[in-house]
């Protein structure tokens, strides 16, 4: 029993992450052991909760890993908690166009919907386009979602609003409403007021202030991990905010409603099996590469390797004793600069003779150039900086084996960049890896490069053929 609840808004920019991350952090300030979690594919969001928590922020993505582990990786996540805080993803019931049925992601243990709740079995996707919604991951928990609302430029106008989306999807239920962006004592009673008439808790009134605000650029916030003090203050100020503007006893009793959930939790270790000589796996991080699951170092852990942190940005060799390599997404294209600094460390690389997965950042790594700064040379392409935002899931399939990838397998993955990749003339097969309208991505038995993000929980294979592939790498398993 894990008491829970979903922080969820009408659409994006209403504030559901200042609500949830300020929550995180006052609760946590509260002596409360807080789980964090993000519906959705994004990497940025997590980092705040990690500091608001102390503890790793955790994705639940339908699409991404299937229907069937969302509860059993939130439970996973959740371990020893008191209270866990879902933070939504756009509006509540925006989800993913209905083009088709999710590809099989993989297998975990299965989970019954909760007792005494309306959640649907697992495979119910409800309403078109709500697939891997904040809403059905709202449903998959049987947890009370708090709707944040944006109240500036209305008053009693919150409450029809609010209204429709409470009775939208009658599975779907909202506990409670915090109010963002109040103007004044006046303009909170009018919103309270109407509604409290109409039957929904007011849980918070937050007030307009600019001193919380997180900077952003091209792909959303600045992560957590470029800004360190900075972040660390920015999340201070969100606790305090949220703890004078919001009840947090009576957020505490909407989340102890939420029942238990009848599934067993996720483990790493029955995820993958573990082999008895434990390789090195050295995994990119620093500030250029911040995106990054978490369950992805415990499943290669559990697959038996030995964790190693890397910083392109600092190290200059690899680290002792290496024997695959993991570059992971991020922003290599604002630190292009230092990247090309560090010499030594590109050499390495680029005569590396193990495997190496690479996705989106570390595909720009790998190529000879980046906005005509050299990098690693490891692919034989070129990169740069675009207008184009290329965002969306994509349902993918392998057109030919890489050290990840089989032929005709289908990845449910994730694509968000604004860069483009150019194959020199005659030195590319063709992409890896083709989906609806597009494909791209490099391969061979000791290299898997693309801009596509995976979720390896719903593909502990990869961990494993990446950790055998550095005991064995001519073997493509």
């Amino acid at each position: 029993m894990i008491p829970r609840l979903v922080v969820a808004a009408p659409s994006s920019g209403s504030g559901k992450t200042t609500v949830a991350t300020g929550l995180m952090a006052a609760l946590r300030a509260r002596g409360l052991r807080v789980s964090p979690h993000k519906v959705g594919p994004d990497y940025i969001d997590p980092g705040y909760h990690a500091l608001a928590t102390g503890r790793p922020g955790r994705n639940l993505d339908p699409w991404l890993v299937g229907e069937e582990l969302v509860a059993p990786l939130f439970l996973h996540g959740a371990a020893g908690c008191d209270v866990a805080v879902v933070e939504g993803v756009m509006g509540l019931f925006d989800g993913k166009a209905p083009t088709g049925a999710a590809p099989a992601v993989g297998t975990g243990p299965a989970t019954a919907a909760p007792a005494g709740t309306a959640a649907p079995a697992v495979g119910d996707g409800g309403r078109a386009g709500d697939f891997a919604s904040t809403a059905h991951v709202a449903r998959l928990l049987a947890a009370p979602v708090v709707l944040v609302v944006d109240a500036s430029g209305q008053s009693g106008s919150v409450a029809a609003l609010v209204h429709g989306f409470a009775t939208f999807d009658p599975r779907v239920r909202v506990g409670g409403v915090v109010l963002n962006r109040v103007g004044s004592d006046r303009h909170e009673e009018l919103c309270r007021t109407a509604l409290e008439a109409a039957g929904f808790p007011v849980l918070g009134a937050v007030r307009r202030d600019d001193a919380v605000t997180v900077p952003s650029r091209h792909l959303g916030l600045v992560p957590a991990a470029e800004r360190e003090a900075e972040a660390v203050a920015a999340v201070d100020r969100l606790a305090a905010l949220v703890a004078r503007s919001c009840d947090l006893d009576a957020v505490l009793r909407l989340a102890r409603t939420a029942p238990p959930l009848q599934a067993a939790p996720w483990s790493p270790a029955r995820a993958v099996p573990s082999p008895e000589r434990r390789p090195v796996v050295a995994v990119a991080g620093g500030a250029a590469f911040t995106f990054g699951y978490a369950e992805h170092v415990e499943l290669l852990r559990a697959a038996g390797a030995d964790v190693a942190v890397l910083d392109p940005l600092r190290d200059e060799s690899l680290p002792d004793g290496t024997s695959a390599l993991v570059v992971g997404g991020g922003f290599p294209e604002l630190h292009a600069a230092e990247l090309a600094a560090n010499e030594p460390l590109r050499q390495q690389v680029a005569a590396f003779p193990g495997p190496i997965a690479a996705e989106c950042a570390g595909l720009l790594y790998l190529c000879r150039e980046l906005d005509g700064r050299p990098m690693c040379g490891r692919l034989p392409a070129t990169a740069r900086m675009t207008e184009r935002l290329t965002l969306g899931y994509r349902d993918a399939t392998a057109v030919r084996a890489s050290l990840l990838t089989r032929p005709g397998e289908r990845f449910a993955g994730h694509e968000f960049h604004r860069t483009a990749v150019q194959a020199d003339a005659g030195t590319h097969a063709g992409p890896l890896l083709r989906w609806e309208g597009g494909g791209d991505g490099f391969g061979d038995a000791l290299l898997t490069a693309s801009y596509l993000h995976l979720h390896w929980a719903g593909r502990p294979e990869l961990a494993q053929r990446l950790v055998s592939s550095s005991r064995s790498p001519s073997v493509l398993r």
